[in-house]
C-alpha cells in the first residue's frame, strides 16, 4: 500500500513538473513570436505630409516618392488649390513641409501672419518672363497696354522690377523686388496695370498686352520663356522654388533626409530632360 502512495506521489510531481515546463515553453514561444512583431514595428515607415500646387512640383514629388519610402519615409503628396493654402496647412501644423514656393513669397507670408516657415532647400530656379498673344515685341504694346501680374506683394514688385530692366517704367531708386505701383516714376506710354490671382495669370492671356508669369503658368499653354516671352527677368533673381518647412521640425530626419531626396540627381536629370528651357536646377 506504501509502495503504491508513493510511486502515485512521484506520478503528480513527474506531470506537475511537465506542465510548468509547458508554461514555460509557452511564455517563451510567446515571447519569441512578440519580438518580430516589435521589430517589425519599429522599422514603420514615418509618415510626413508635403503640400504643393502644380507642375513641375507636383512631378518632383512624384519621383522623390518612392525614393523616400527606401528611406523609411512615407510621403503623402497633398495637392491644393491655391497659392494661399500651402502656408497655411503648413503654419497650422496640418502638412510638415510644402514645395511651391520662392523665399520672398514665403518671407512676406511670415510678416502677414506671424508664422515661423524656414527656407530648407532650393530646388529650381524658374525663368521669369512676360507673354502676349497680342503683340510680338514690347516696341509693339500700345498706348495704354494693360501689363498682368500676380497681386501678392513678391511678385508685384518682381514683375515691375523685369518691366522697369525692360525699359517699360522706371522705379524709385532702390526699391527693387519690394516695389509697388506706388514706386514707379516713369510711365511713358501710360500702361494700366492689374493685378490678379496668381491662379488667374494664364487665363489673362487673352485679356491682357502682356502677362508676367513663371514658366508653371507659361509651360501649360504651350509657350516657354526661351521661345516665347518678350521679356524675361534677369539671370541673378532671388526667386528660386523651394522646399519649405517649420521651425520647429526643419532639422527633423524625415525632412532632412526629404531635403536631400529633392535635391538628389534623380531629381536633376528629370528638370534637366523635361525642363531645361523653363526650369534650371538650383543646386549640383
Amino acid at each position: 500500500m506504501k509502495k503504491s502512495m508513493i510511486a502515485m506521489l512521484m506520478l503528480f510531481v513527474l506531470v506537475a513538473a511537465g506542465c510548468g515546463n509547458n508554461t514555460n515553453n509557452t511564455q517563451n514561444n510567446a515571447e519569441a513570436t512578440e519580438a518580430p512583431a516589435a521589430t517589425a514595428a519599429s522599422t514603420e515607415p514615418v509618415k510626413i505630409k508635403v503640400a504643393t500646387l502644380i507642375p513641375p512640383m507636383t512631378d518632383i514629388l512624384d519621383i522623390v516618392k518612392p525614393l523616400l519610402l527606401e528611406d523609411g519615409v512615407d510621403m503623402e503628396i497633398v495637392v491644393l488649390s491655391d497659392n494661399v493654402q500651402p502656408n497655411e496647412a503648413l503654419a497650422n501644423k496640418e502638412v510638415d513641409a510644402n514645395f511651391f514656393q520662392h523665399v520672398p513669397y514665403m518671407t512676406q507670408f511670415n510678416d502677414s501672419k506671424g508664422s515661423n516657415l524656414v527656407p530648407v532647400q532650393p530646388v529650381y530656379d524658374a525663368i521669369y518672363g512676360g507673354y502676349s498673344k497680342k503683340v510680338k515685341s514690347i516696341e509693339e504694346l500700345p498706348e495704354g497696354a494693360k501689363l498682368v501680374m500676380a497681386n501678392d506683394p513678391s511678385n508685384i514688385g518682381r514683375s515691375l522690377q523685369m518691366f522697369a530692366d525692360a525699359g517699360l517704367i522706371k522705379l524709385k531708386d532702390g526699391v527693387g523686388i519690394t516695389a509697388t505701383q506706388a514706386d514707379i516714376t516713369e510711365n511713358p506710354k501710360n500702361f494700366k496695370f492689374e493685378e490678379v490671382d496668381l491662379l488667374m495669370l494664364a487665363r489673362m492671356l487673352d485679356d491682357g498686352d502682356l502677362v508676367a508669369m513663371t514658366p508653371a503658368y507659361a509651360s501649360p499653354l504651350g509657350l516657354t520663356p526661351k521661345k516665347d516671352a518678350l521679356i524675361t527677368e534677369r539671370e541673378d533673381s532671388e526667386f528660386t522654388i523651394t522646399l519649405v518647412a517649420r521651425e520647429d521640425n526643419q532639422d527633423s530626419d524625415a525632412i532632412q533626409k526629404l531635403a536631400k531626396r529633392i535635391s538628389g540627381p534623380e531629381v536633376k536629370k528629370f528638370l534637366e530632360d523635361n525642363y531645361a528651357e523653363i526650369a534650371l536646377p538650383a543646386f549640383k
